[in-house]
């Protein structure tokens, strides 16, 4: 089946957030959350190794919104249900929709880390895959040394199914890594 004919929400909620695809006009949120968490982000991010300007986080904001409605990538935005502040960017990427296989990643806006919400927002988006989009296997990558990154997989029950050695380059020094690989298999 043609992924442009799988209907699913676009938005959904956990206990304490709303989680939703990006639409027009986030960008300054979201650009004011990256200024903020520069210098947590700036080791392990590729997007926060040169500066942007709110316009170009306005044009990803909208590139993420087509591509969500075309179904090549589900980014997702990450609100705080109570107050509706923006909080974190997430989504299922490297998306293969004969399994269907997606990879989670997350960031959290810094004054918002250290509170469980990215957390409850990774167990809400892997719900949602396995509920909505029927996900058979979900992986959450990230570099060994990131050990916030790690803690969340390893809390949700990932199974830790290797280390790939001198993967890839680091975000901000361009030395060789190790990543880790996480999955969830759904039978």
């Amino acid at each position: 089946m043609n992924p442009l004919l799988f209907n699913f929400p676009e938005e959904f909620e956990t206990e304490r957030l709303i989680i939703r695809m990006p639409r027009p006009g986030d960008g300054k949120a979201v650009y004011d959350s990256i200024k903020a968490s520069i210098p947590e982000l700036k080791p392990w991010m590729p997007f926060a190794q040169k500066e942007q300007s709110e316009a170009d986080v306005e044009v990803n904001i909208r590139e993420s919104y087509i591509n969500f409605l075309k179904r090549d990538d589900l980014r997702l935005l990450v609100f705080l249900k109570e107050t509706g502040e923006f909080i974190a960017s997430s989504g299922l990427h490297r998306i293969n929709w004969s399994i269907p296989k997606f990879e989670i990643g997350y960031w959290i806006d810094t004054r918002h880390s250290g509170k469980g919400y990215m957390t409850e927002a990774v167990q809400g988006i892997t719900d949602f895959a396995v509920n909505e989009l029927k996900a058979r296997r979900i992986e959450i990558r990230c570099e060994s040394t990131n050990k916030k990154s790690r803690a969340i997989p390893e809390k949700l029950g990932f199974v830790l199914e290797g280390i790939l050695k001198n993967e890839g380059l680091s975000a901000e020094s361009n030395e060789l890594r190790d990543t880790c690989v996480y999955a969830k298999v759904i039978n």
